[in-house]
């Protein structure tokens, strides 16, 4: 599973825990259904943003869920799953871009895939995905073209990208890309006055996804020697992050002008969770530096902190909490988890108290 928004449960409260795993299943069994159960493996956290858009503007009627089977990454619990034109073309747009990271893995040459007959069969695989991907968009009358034109034009503008190229040149075909698939879930639903706005989200949530991910790659990149925007356009971190702080910024401003029916979950993944999610890409700590060093506690009194911690469940919900015995902050199980764990995690679910803010989201 990839993708930059990873919310974790206790932070979702359980209603929209049970939305957001009811959508994560639907982008999954739509890929299995329409491609076969290879397919699957594009599942993305991301992904499933656009089946959430498409139903939080849609009038309530039946339809948006059907009943699934027994799965191991359920516990082999059965569940309500999302379904119909949101979940295809999340589908589809997962499809197309998984498409184009093999293709782009594969020209440069990564790990296994500088094998030739390994890059061959990715080749294959690849082409594969991006005509079902095409497929499925022709089906709810999304054209994937713009996605697969913004893929090729990637590779051109990297090659000419230097020392004093802004970097948002480089992420621009990332946010056109995912400012068509935004808009047009404002199709789907009905609700064509959405569009503007939506594309305006988009455009930025595909900037702060280039951003995080040039961030994150940054290290290896530079010991494999392979493109980084980030290193090739000179751009430095504090530059970044305040790209990345305006995008979620402007993500939230352009939510506040659509129409939806239920938007808490797609505010909540889109507004809150990508903070979250910067503040996870660049290792964030207080501007004062290091905390001071502080003596360790004796074994009977990291005892009795490590039982209080663990009653009180700050162990696992707590975003950061201090060493029973070394005193050291540690981060709670659940603060930078990718959620597959949390789906199971009984302990998460006496944390309704854990709001993220105070907004009513």
């Amino acid at each position: 599973m990839f993708g930059i928004v990873r919310p974790c449960g206790h932070r979702l409260g359980e209603s929209l825990k049970t939305q957001w795993i009811a959508h994560l299943c639907g982008l999954c069994l739509a890929l299995r259904g329409d491609h076969g159960q290879f397919a699957r493996v594009v599942t993305n956290y991301d992904g499933l943003l656009i089946s959430v858009l498409t139903e939080a503007q849609s009038e309530r009627a039946g339809g948006w869920r059907r009943a699934a089977g027994p799965c191991p990454l359920r516990g082999m619990r059965t569940a309500s799953v999302a379904q119909g034109e949101g979940a295809r073309l999340a589908a589809a747009v997962s499809l197309v871009l998984a498409s184009a990271k093999v293709r782009d893995h594969v020209a440069d040459g990564d790990g296994v895939l500088a094998r030739r007959p390994v890059a061959a069969a990715a080749r294959r695989v690849a082409d594969s995905w991006g005509r079902a991907g095409a497929r499925s968009g022709s089906a709810v009358g999304f054209d994937t073209g713009l996605l697969v034109d913004a893929v090729d034009r990637q590779t051109g503008i990297e090659a000419l990208a230097g020392p004093g190229t802004p970097v948002l040149t480089v992420t621009e075909p990332t946010e056109t890309a995912t400012a068509a698939a935004f808009a047009h879930t404002a199709v789907l639903a009905g609700r064509p006055g959405n569009a503007e706005s939506l594309a305006e989200a988009g455009r930025l949530f595909g900037r702060l996804a280039h951003l995080l991910d040039a961030v994150e790659d940054r290290e290896t990149d530079a010991t494999s020697g392979a493109w980084n925007p980030l290193a090739v356009t000179g751009t430095s971190l504090d530059e970044a992050r305040r790209l990345a702080d305006d995008a979620v910024h402007g993500i939230g401003l352009a939510l506040r002008e659509v129409q939806f029916t239920d938007g808490r979950l797609a505010h909540l993944l889109l507004a809150h969770e990508l903070e979250r999610s910067v503040d996870r890409s660049f290792g964030t700590i207080p501007s004062g530096g290091e905390p001071p060093r502080l003596e360790k506690r004796g074994f009977w009194a990291g005892c009795a902190v490590a039982t209080g911690l663990c009653c009180t469940c700050k162990v696992c919900c707590a975003d950061e909490f201090e060493g029973p015995w070394s005193r050291r902050r540690r981060q709670g199980c659940c603060s930078n988890c990718d959620c597959s764990c949390c789906e199971a995690c009984e302990c998460c679910e006496c944390c309704e108290c854990c709001s993220c803010c105070d907004c009513g989201v």
